[in-house]
């Protein structure tokens, strides 16, 4: 597009010539060659003060709201023109199928399954990292090309009518609800108020299109009213005919992929994951479910999930050092739910390795006058599902809840309370051992990825490889 053309699109002024052929961009370190770089005055940083640095990087043109020394179309509210030009791009792809997801967890995870099994029928464009906001959103379909088949868009919710935004710059034909959890219960004050947000992306669907809904979540499964489009389930077989997409037969080996059968409309097939994780299957049906309403075949879907290695950094990366240490990193973001389905991961591979299991776990965000009693229901957990040894960093509740259970069935549990990551890492660095599997997980601000990185760099963990 020209400058002139956005700035019509946007209801902005242009100041200069420039035709747009990239992407859009918001940070210098992820150009996009002749993309748009997007600058946003925010309350610590100004964009506008990176705009030669997005110059040199690659962009041709500036969304702004003053003018800068590239072609720049200047507007009142930039986000709000970005999501206006995401809007009028997306309505200009002739051959896109939007899919869009959201839930409490597993929206990232989700997200990169469906994107690789979608990958394998056509073009895709999927969300990247978790870029699911009033930014993310638009930046994901400004990826977009004509030649793209499948828009694969995460959403995100801080409060109620948000979706509906995200969802009016990129219309799903395609749209899950994952789950409704307790991630964010801080903000909404209850499950049943997130429930009303994360219904709207069903909402938002035309009489044509399809709603995946979980059917093991009573919250989610209520929502089918809620949509004038075809509802599809999934969930366990339990009981037989619950879900559309089904999952029964799991089984889970010594490292804790997970393998099962899979059933849709009377026909079936046989998954084998390659991804750690106690949750991975409900994920993995949920990504086939979408794929399915979007015309794929269950046996290709059924091929394409066993392919998936995880997409997403620090998302149950699963890395074994050269002395035999295996680090599973989870660090990105945390809440009960999550916390829960890591942690009988974990206590998984103890049970059926024999190896020593270490949880290093970390503060939970977010979740108002609950938090206590949530980090405590963590740390009980925990020692119900054998974990040996937990190191709690800067959230004492967590090593409260352990303490109260440990060594109550026999497992000679461990309490490691620590003030913060430096006090961790010294622990580990005296402690961890070969025999040992050691989980890294918090919310996103403790930065808890720093001890996992520590535990793979340092001394004698050159080398080390993923798997």
């Amino acid at each position: 597009m020209t400058l002139a053309e956005v700035a019509d699109v946007v209801g902005g002024v242009a100041h200069g010539d420039a035709t747009v052929t990239g992407g859009a961009f918001l940070d210098t370190r992820t150009p996009e060659a002749g993309g748009l770089f997007v600058a946003i005055a925010g309350e610590r940083v100004d964009g506008h003060d990176f705009v030669a640095a997005a110059g040199q990087a690659g962009a041709v043109a500036v969304l702004g709201s003053r003018p800068t020394e590239l072609p720049t179309v200047v507007v009142d509210d930039v986000t709000a023109a970005l999501g206006r030009l995401a809007r009028h791009v997306v309505d200009r792809l002739p051959d896109v199928t939007v899919l869009a997801m959201t839930g409490s967890q597993g929206k990232t995870g989700t997200k990169d399954y469906l994107a690789h099994v979608l990958s394998e029928a056509g073009p895709t464009v999927a969300t990247r990292g978790n870029f699911n906001n009033e930014l993310g959103v638009p930046l994901t379909v400004l990826r977009a090309t004509p030649e793209t088949r499948y828009l694969v868009v995460e959403m995100g919710a801080r409060g109620v009518g948000h979706i509906a935004e995200l969802c009016a710059i990129a219309p799903p034909h395609v749209a899950a609800v994952l789950n409704v959890g307790t991630a964010h219960i801080g903000e909404f004050g209850s499950r049943e108020a997130i429930a009303l947000a994360k219904g709207e992306i069903v909402e938002a669907l035309p009489a044509d299109g399809t709603a995946v809904l979980n059917a093991d979540d009573d919250l989610v499964a209520a929502m089918a009213p809620r949509t004038r489009a075809a509802v599809s389930t999934f969930g366990s077989a339990r009981p037989a005919g619950a879900a559309d997409v089904s999952v029964s037969e799991i089984t889970t080996d010594e490292i804790g992929r997970q393998s099962f059968e899979m059933s849709h409309r009377g026909s079936g097939a046989t998954v084998h994951l390659a991804q750690i994780g106690a949750f991975q299957w409900r994920n993995a049906a949920a990504a086939a479910a979408m794929a399915l309403a979007a015309g794929l075949d269950l046996d290709a879907v059924a091929d394409a999930l066993g392919d998936v290695t995880p997409a997403s950094r620090w998302r149950m990366e699963v890395t074994e050092r050269p002395d035999g240490v295996v680090v599973i990193n989870d660090a990105y973001n945390a809440n009960p739910e999550s916390m829960r389905a890591a942690l009988e991961t974990l206590g998984g591979i103890g049970a059926r390795s024999g190896r020593r299991t270490i949880a290093v776990l970390g503060e939970m965000r977010e979740l108002g006058d609950g938090s206590a009693e949530a980090h405590h229901g963590v740390g009980a957990y925990a020692a119900r599902v054998g974990v040996d040894v937990l190191v709690s960093v800067a959230a004492g509740g967590i090593a409260d809840g352990f303490a109260s259970v440990e060594g109550t069935s026999g497992s000679g549990g461990v309490t490691i309370p620590t003030a913060g990551r430096a006090e961790a890492v010294d622990w580990l660095r005296q402690n961890v051992s070969a025999a040992d599997v050691v989980l890294v997980k918090a919310s996103r601000g403790a930065a808890l990825e720093l001890i996992a990185d520590d535990l793979l760099t340092g001394a004698g963990t050159e080398g080390s490889t993923a798997r």
